[in-house]
């Protein structure tokens, strides 16, 4: 199994691979309950970021143990999907984000695997480019709306933003706001598995919104575009090269002194 897809808000249903079966996965971190199938004919692990039935909020959501379990099951390239706000006027609710940088406005999640040894992990291009190359590649052949590049904001959660902190956000560089995907990509890189992470435009950020900013809001967009995403993963899967040739698989070398 190399493949793991990571489903976020509104992308939780196990039926969205072929012949799922649950598995639960012991860790360091805890157990971890996820689904084995397929999908274009390979072995695909598929977890709910949130358990099954959305169950878990952002701020308690076992990252680690998350991408420890897919770790130990072999998987070595992870395709995850994120329903975000919009910081940016010219992506619109119903887009498609290729995440390409991260800013961490989280406050008191563990972000590392190791305890007593020092690791700089780098993180100066944080998301795989071949996967991302991979996913630009399948928005282009289907036709739909996606912006290559995109300054990711992470938050606390489980609240929504208040406007003066968008306005914040703004000035510093972010095109979306979520609340999920830190510590996850940084657990990915630490891991040495490839990660790309494909996010979904539900509304406009608050002050920038016409109105208030409701989870139906959100899970209504999420229903909207959920064929489309798995038709971008169906194309997408396929074409991810069998050998590893970026340096995601080698991101421990020189990360301790």
């Amino acid at each position: 199994m190399k493949v793991g897809i990571i489903g976020g808000s509104g992308i939780y249903d196990p039926n969205l691979i072929e012949n799922p079966k649950e598995k639960k996965v012991e860790t360091p971190y805890g157990a971890v309950h996820l689904f084995i199938g397929r999908w274009q004919g390979e072995e695909i692990a598929f977890l709910p970021r949130h358990g099954i039935g959305h169950q878990v909020p952002p701020h308690f959501i076992n990252y680690r143990g998350n991408i420890s379990a897919l770790k130990s099951l072999g998987v070595e390239r992870i395709l995850s999907t994120s329903a975000v706000g919009s910081l940016n006027s010219l992506m619109k609710p119903g887009d498609f984000v290729l995440l390409s940088q991260f800013i961490d406005f989280t406050k008191g999640r563990p972000t590392t695997f190791e305890g007593d040894r020092v690791v700089h992990v780098d993180m100066s291009e944080p998301y795989c480019p071949v996967l991302r190359a991979v996913l630009l590649e399948a928005a282009e052949n289907k036709g739909y709306r996606l912006h290559p590049e995109g300054v990711y904001i992470c938050t606390e959660g489980p609240r929504f933003e208040t406007p003066a902190e968008i306005k914040a956000f703004r000035l510093l560089g972010a095109d979306v706001v979520g609340m999920t995907n830190i510590p996850e990509v940084i657990l990915a890189r630490e891991a040495e598995i490839c990660y790309a992470s494909l996010a979904i435009v539900t509304n406009m950020a608050a002050g920038i919104s016409s109105g208030r900013i409701t989870a139906q809001e959100v899970n209504q967009i999420m229903n909207e575009v959920i064929n489309k995403v798995k038709e971008l993963f169906s194309f997408a899967i396929p074409q991810i090269p069998k050998t590893r040739t970026c340096f995601c698989k080698d991101a421990l070398k020189g990360a301790s002194p």
